[in-house]
């Protein structure tokens, strides 16, 4: 089974974005892969390339941390995009630990 976990503001610095994304997100996401979810995709919001350093880690991280289960990263992009992403995605198997910037 393959969700989607929208988290829909994050603060613009980089540094703030990543902490609020480990002190208010990061409990539901690793609650969802502890429960045996198969694959879960994170949808953020649109940021500048600073913050690909960031989001790049902590999605490899968590895949590391809760394989065989999947877990993958979407920023930004329109809703056709992100649709596209996210079909490409649950039809992927082998693909975990990466992260997507999306843009319109």
């Amino acid at each position: 089974m393959s969700q989607e976990l929208k988290i829909d503001a994050l603060p613009s610095a980089p540094s703030a974005a990543a902490s609020a994304f480990y002190t208010d997100h990061l409990p539901a996401i690793s609650a969802r892969l502890a429960s045996g979810l198969v694959h879960l995709t994170l949808l953020l919001p649109s940021a500048g390339t600073d913050h690909d350093d960031w989001r790049r880690a902590a999605v490899r991280d968590l895949a590391r941390d809760y394989a065989p289960s999947r877990i993958n990263c979407v920023g930004g992009g329109s809703d056709t995009a992100r649709s596209e992403a996210l079909a490409y995605l649950r039809d992927a198997p082998g693909i975990t630990g990466q992260y997507l910037p999306l843009h319109d």
